[in-house]
């Protein structure tokens, strides 16, 4: 058989006459604004590099094969991925660093 619990003792969100008001709240974005710009700055070069590549080199370089500007396209792509895994790795060392000099501050 379900019991129900008693709730005479909890308060509401109207019942707390306001304490801890004074307290700030946090309002602090659950992901840092670097990691968010580098997101969009990898997202807008993922979007604009391969796709100018292609235009430049198959008018100018290759005159009318597309083929190879397809190709030189396609490795842009894998270039700028390549690039943001490297620079997420980068960025995770540096996060443990910072953590261990902390750790080590402390004690």
């Amino acid at each position: 058989m379900a019991t129900q619990r008693i709730k005479n003792h909890e308060k509401t969100y109207l019942d707390n006459d306001g304490k801890g008001a004074s307290e700030p709240s946090n309002i602090a974005p659950a992901v840092p604004a670097s990691v968010i710009w580098t997101l969009l700055s990898f997202t807008f070069a993922m979007i604009t590099l391969p796709i100018g590549t292609y235009f430049f080199v198959v008018n100018l370089v290759f005159v009318g094969n597309s083929t190879f500007a397809g190709a030189l396209a396609a490795v842009m792509a894998n270039v700028v991925l390549i690039a943001y895994v490297i620079m997420a790795m980068k960025e995770d060392q540096t996060e443990r660093r910072e953590e261990e000099e902390r750790q080590k501050k402390s004690l």
